[in-house]
C-alpha cells in the first residue's frame, strides 16, 4: 500500500515537471532600443578607435598622399594635442619591435632545420642586391678576417687560405628571403661557422657576434661600413655558413666576395656580404639596418 502511493506521488511529480514550460521574460521594447543604441554607439566608437590608431601609426609621406596640407597641419595639431606625438609613435613602434624580437629569440631552436632544394630549383641570375653600391674588387686580394673578442684576448687575422686549407667545405642549397618580398633559392658553399667558434672560442660570457663590412659603399661610391648583429644561437646553426663560394665557384664582387654570411633562417639583410670583420660580445651590438628602424632579430 505505501509503495503504491509512493509510486503514485513520483508519478504526479514526473507529470508536473513533463508539464512546467519555461516562462518567457519580457523586456520592454524601449529597453531593447536603448539597448541597441547603445551597443550600436559603443561599436561606433571602437571602430573609429582602431581606425585612429590605425591612421596616426601610418607614414608621414602617407598622410601627405591622402591630405592636403592644411588637413594634415590640423590633424597633426589635434594629435599633438591629446598627446599622439611623433616622438610616442617611434617609442610604441619600437617597443613592439623590442617584444618582437625578443619572442622570435625565445621560438629560436637549433634543432630547426631550414628546407634544402635540389640543384634543378635554384633561381637563375641571382640578383644583385647590395643596399648602396657594389664595391671595387680591389680589395680581395689583400683580404683578411679579423677576429676580436676571443677568449684568448688575442686577435687573429685570417686570410682566405688559411680558412680553406684548415676548415672543410659544406654545400647547402637553400632560400635566401629578402625583407623587400623577393626570395630565391641558392646554392652556396663555404665553411661552417660553428667550426670557426670551435677553432677560435669567443671570450666567456659572448652571445653575439658583431660582424662588418669595411669595404661596403653607398649608392655614390663613397665609405659606407654595414654590421650586423648576429646571435651565437645563430651562428652555431649547423645551416649558417661563412660562404666563399656560389653555384660551385668563388663568390663574385656583386654576391659578397670572397666571403659572406649565410644563415638561411634571417631574412637576407643579416646575410653580411664581403665580411671583414667578427668581434664577439656579450652585449648585443649595434646593427646596421636596426638603427634605421628595422627589427633587430629578422628572423624567416
Amino acid at each position: 500500500m505505501a509503495d503504491d502511493k509512493a509510486k503514485e506521488q513520483g508519478e504526479h511529480h514526473k507529470s508536473r515537471l513533463a508539464e512546467e514550460e519555461p516562462s518567457p521574460i519580457l523586456v520592454p521594447r524601449r529597453r531593447l532600443q536603448m539597448q541597441s543604441r547603445r551597443d550600436f554607439l559603443l561599436y561606433g566608437v571602437g571602430a573609429a578607435a582602431v581606425a585612429g590608431g590605425f591612421w596616426w601609426l601610418l607614414p608621414g609621406d602617407t598622410h601627405s598622399r591622402v591630405l592636403t596640407p592644411g588637413q594634415a597641419a590640423r590633424l597633426d595639431s589635434l594629435e599633438a594635442r591629446v598627446g599622439l606625438t611623433g616622438g610616442r609613435k617611434e617609442t610604441l613602434l619600437g617597443r613592439t619591435l623590442t617584444f618582437d624580437d625578443d619572442v622570435a629569440e625565445a621560438l629560436y631552436s637549433p634543432n630547426r632545420i631550414v628546407p634544402t632544394y635540389a640543384k634543378s630549383q635554384i633561381t637563375p641570375n641571382l640578383r644583385n642586391n647590395y643596399g648602396g653600391g657594389t664595391p671595387d674588387p680591389d680589395y680581395i686580394d689583400d683580404w683578411t678576417l679579423t677576429l676580436d673578442g676571443l677568449a684568448d684576448g688575442k686577435q687573429r687575422k685570417l686570410s682566405l687560405h688559411d680558412l680553406s686549407t684548415r676548415f672543410g667545405h659544406h654545400e647547402e642549397i637553400t632560400r635566401l628571403v629578402c625583407v623587400e618580398g623577393w626570395s630565391a633559392i641558392a646554392w652556396w658553399g663555404g665553411l661552417r661557422f660553428a667550426d670557426l667558434l670551435r677553432a677560435f672560442p669567443p671570450m666567456p660570457g659572448a652571445r653575439w657576434a658583431n660582424m662588418e663590412s669595411a669595404v661596403n659603399v653607398d649608392s655614390d661610391g663613397n665609405s659606407d661600413p654595414y654590421y650586423v648583429s648576429i646571435d651565437l644561437g645563430t651562428a652555431r646553426h649547423p645551416q649558417t655558413l661563412l660562404a666563399t663560394h656560389q653555384e660551385g665557384k668563388p663568390l663574385g664582387v656583386e654576391h659578397g666576395a670572397p666571403m659572406r654570411l649565410i644563415a638561411p633562417m634571417k631574412l637576407g639583410l643579416k646575410n653580411i656580404k664581403a665580411l671583414t670583420h667578427i668581434t664577439y660580445t656579450v652585449k648585443e651590438p649595434a646593427d646596421y639596418w636596426n638603427e634605421r628602424g628595422y627589427s633587430k632579430y629578422d628572423g624567416v
